[in-house]
């Protein structure tokens, strides 16, 4: 270990950018082994790991990465994955220059950063590769069950954690495939869907029922769901898109950013997408315009490349410094051909039925705000226009409104439209219905969503039994009277 000063750092080898504009394949190159041994042994292993406190996780990454080096690879993973249920799936898509690696000790000592993320990729997909992750192993079932809605990360985790402690699992879909925007929201050049497939493969093959095309509220009711299980929890996440209020017209090729993803994803899955098809959701040949400076407006912008694009311009209403998304990402869109207009907001949308030209504004940055960061404010006379063909706006998610969808007026939400829950128990104001991840806190990263479902199944394994204690002390007591 210690071997940062005389090991540089080094990130996994990309694809050139012209090899990547033509395919929806993932990025970078497998990590080989010597490779992976000599950036895990770059780690300080320092007395207070900011890297572990900065993780949402708390995941043990010096003594993985120590294992690592010392090529002990099914321990490491074991140590992994038991904080981590989704291991390879974080060391895909977590933004890890805002977690762990931008809180490395030596990236912090000017050494540059363990690459962490990529490590815990590659000890996870040894993992696979060499068979260590077997089913889960159930030493007693229990006459419990409980249904979950939202086979996202949060639903998947719990599920997991619930199927570990022995309780019977259903979990509720609306889309055709399990695994939420995991599947559907994320390209396949971040996260490749047969990486999802394996998790819920092994979760199905453990015993966990998947129901999908199920829209609660719909196609079945949220009370026949309660009234087949002894728990619920809803693990929707949050799907209703922010929108900039620009189109007031209505017109036809403004979309959001979900409806695009989605559909390419569906697309690359084979599915039939009548409206990838007719072209509203499709970028080949068109000058495409993305609003937006998080991790899903790079998504779109770097799948709008892939369709074919004419020219991918992303409109953010402050510089670069100030993203709320991953540096990573963006260098990976710049590379890939994607024009960035910093500090530039959209400010009308003109056409006639579909959008031909986009009115903008420059930006200056003032004070800071609430968010911590400097206040975007328009810059006088400094209109321009912008040829356009689609537009793409990735301005964040909202909560649907569950309590009128599901028929369940009488579940409380927050002001901001998420559900609200006791803190402790993460139970909502209806006894024995749980709730976790982005419909309670609002739209974050997969890792809190992972952390979310490994609580709440706790929480719902502390309900459930005492409720068990509960039967089984008033079975003993009429016991008792008959004696």
């Amino acid at each position: 270990m210690l071997k940062f000063v005389n090991i540089s750092q080094s990130f996994p080898d990309k694809f050139s950018s012209r090899i990547r504009k033509n395919s929806f394949d993932e990025i970078y190159h497998k990590l080989v082994k010597d490779k992976a041994k000599a950036q895990a042994s770059r780690c300080s292993q320092c007395g207070i790991p900011l890297c572990h406190i900065h993780c949402p996780l708390n995941n043990n990454i010096p003594d993985w990465l120590k294992l690592a080096a010392e090529e002990r690879l099914e321990e490491a993973f074991e140590l992994s994955s038991s904080t981590n249920n989704l291991p390879e799936i974080c060391g895909r898509i977590c933004p890890q220059d805002k977690l762990c690696e931008g809180n490395c000790v030596i990236e912090k000592s000017g050494y540059g950063t363990v690459t962490i993320g990529s490590i815990e990729q590659y000890i996870t997909d040894v993992a696979w590769e060499k068979g260590w992750i077997k089913n889960i192993n159930i030493k007693q079932e229990k006459n419990k069950s409980v249904g979950i809605i939202g086979s996202g990360p949060a639903g998947l985790v719990a599920a997991e954690q619930l199927r570990i402690k022995g309780y019977q699992v259903t979990i509720y879909d609306r889309y055709d495939r399990s695994g939420g925007l995991l599947i559907y929201g994320i390209p396949n050049f971040k996260l490749e869907k047969e990486v999802v497939m394996n998790r819920t493969k092994r979760l199905e093959e453990s015993g966990a029922v998947f129901k999908l095309n199920s829209e609660i509220g719909s196609t079945i009711s949220f009370d026949d769901i309660g009234n087949k299980h002894d728990a619920i929890l809803i693990a929707t996440g949050v799907y209703k898109p922010k929108e900039i209020n620009l189109n007031k017209n209505d017109l036809l090729n403004v979309v959001s950013a979900l409806d695009f993803l989605i559909a390419s994803n569906k697309k690359y899955l084979n599915n039939k997408v009548s409206e990838f098809d007719s072209g509203k959701l499709n970028s080949l040949n068109k000058n495409v315009l993305v609003v937006g400076g998080g991790d899903t407006a790079m998504d779109c912008v770097r799948t709008a490349v892939r369709q074919g694009a004419k020219s991918v311009k992303c409109l953010y209403r402050r510089d670069q410094d100030n993203i709320p998304g991953s540096q990573k990402e963006v260098q990976n869109a710049l590379e890939e051909g994607v024009d960035f207009k910093w500090l530039t907001l959209p400010i009308e949308y003109i056409g006639n039925g579909k959008i031909l030209k986009t009115k903008t504004a420059n930006m200056q940055l003032g004070s800071i705000d609430e968010s911590g960061r400097r206040h975007p404010e328009p810059v006088s006379g400094s209109e321009q226009m912008i040829d356009t063909d689609l537009i793409i706006e990735a301005l964040g998610f909202e909560p649907e409104n569950l309590p009128k969808m599901f028929d369940l007026e009488e579940l409380t939400v927050t002001k901001s439209g998420t559900l609200k829950v006791d803190n402790k128990t993460m139970m909502t104001n209806i006894s024995g219905v749980f709730a976790a991840g982005d419909i309670v806190r609002g739209a974050s990263l997969v890792v809190w969503a992972i952390k979310d479902g490994r609580d709440v199944a706790d929480q719902i394994h502390q309900y459930l039994e005492k409720d068990l204690k509960i039967t089984e002390d008033n079975s003993k007591n009429r016991e008792l009277d008959h004696a």
